[in-house]
């Protein structure tokens, strides 16, 4: 595919605060332990590597595996594509547009900093233009939250490209956020006012609320509104249960799947709201035996199925995402502003 214009973006940050602008090498100690049970599920001398570098706001890491190969995508929101990138090192751009398709960028998407003050000569401000949140579909199928697109697009094996869903109930999507796939088929994503310029103020906002909805059987449905700025999604191992992020609020809420795929009973999972460490519940992922790898403050939080914090892994980045990859499942890659980190596991993420 031709590749379009991409704007130079070092580092922006999604309602969370500001940061370091530049990649920072990882720590030779980048797990904090604060339960034994999880040495079972991170090595005592796991390390963090840092895979790439140099983006804009990685978000929607996805392992993709094809035999006994495989390849990570990720979405460069500024840049508005999505990466793919290989485990021999080779980075290429998979889809260009992948978020917003027209050409008229200073219209959309809201602008952000690079965390810098205006007056310093490094200061760089930009369109948050791209595509968020990734996923399959149950034929292999790229699933794209296009974010400034407002829309919940589908890439076919020719590569052209469906709109799934733009609407709920006439009114356009403000901004799609992440997005997750139960085994049924059904399509679950989030939506909020990220793809607006001036965000919940603007004009063009036609929904007043975030949420999150199922698409099935090409029928948007709204499951889920009592989360002020929902972000991120993840189904338990057996699909009883999908976990929601609170996004900037900082929590996770947990609810019941019904037959029907509602939610129901929504609690409070986790709240980490009183953590002043930077950092939001943005992504999330669930491993074989039901433990979440959260992305929150200082990194990626590590949560037993029963709500308790078993440790962290520190990232020299705010992380925004993260997704368990290679044959096994064993590699957790860590999507965090300019770049993309990994650490080996024990225990292996749902595929």
């Amino acid at each position: 595919m031709k590749k379009l214009w991409m704007p130079v973006v070092v580092l922006f940050v999604i309602a969370m605060g500001v940061g370091p602008a530049t990649a920072q090498k990882p720590s030779d100690k980048p797990v904090v332990r604060l339960d034994p049970a999880l040495d079972q599920l991170v090595p005592p001398d796991a390390k963090l590597e840092i895979v790439k570098g140099g983006f804009g706001f990685t978000e929607g890491a996805l392992w993709v595996q094809q035999g006994k190969r495989g390849y990570l995508l990720f979405s460069d929101i500024p840049a508005n594509v999505i990466y793919k990138w290989t485990p021999d090192g080779k980075l290429s751009v998979y889809l260009d547009h992948s978020g917003y398709t027209g050409q008229d960028i200073w219209r959309v998407g809201f602008i952000q900093t690079n965390g810098k003050d205006r007056n310093d000569p490094r200061f760089e401000e930009f369109p948050m233009i791209g595509s968020n949140g990734l996923a399959l579909d149950q034929q292999g199928r790229l699933i794209i939250a296009t974010w400034a697109g407002r829309s919940i697009d589908r890439i076919e094996k020719n590569g052209k490209r469906t709109v799934l869903a733009d609407r709920y109930e006439g009114k356009r999507f403000g901004g799609t956020n992440d997005v997750v796939v139960k085994k049924d088929g059904s399509i679950y994503f989030t939506d909020g006012f990220g793809g607006l310029r001036l965000r919940e103020k603007d004009p063009r906002k036609e929904l007043d609320f975030g949420g999150v909805y199922m698409l099935r059987d090409g029928k948007v449905s709204l499951v889920i509104n009592d989360i002020p700025n929902t972000n991120g999604l993840a189904f338990s191992p057996d699909e009883k249960y999908l976990y929601a992020n609170g996004s900037r609020d900082k929590f996770v809420k947990r609810y019941e799947v019904q037959p029907d795929g509602t939610l129901t009973n929504g609690m409070m999972f986790i709240d980490i709201s009183q953590d002043p460490t930077p950092g939001i519940t943005d992504g999330l992922r669930v491993d074989i035996k039901g433990n979440l790898y959260e992305t929150a403050a200082g990194g990626v939080w590590i949560i037993s199925p029963e709500g308790k914090h078993l440790g962290t892994i520190l990232t020299p980045e705010l992380a925004a995402n993260v997704e368990f990859g290679d044959a096994d499942r064993k590699t957790l890659y860590i999507a965090a502003r300019t770049s993309i980190y990994k650490i080996r596991l024990n225990t292996p993420g749902i595929p």
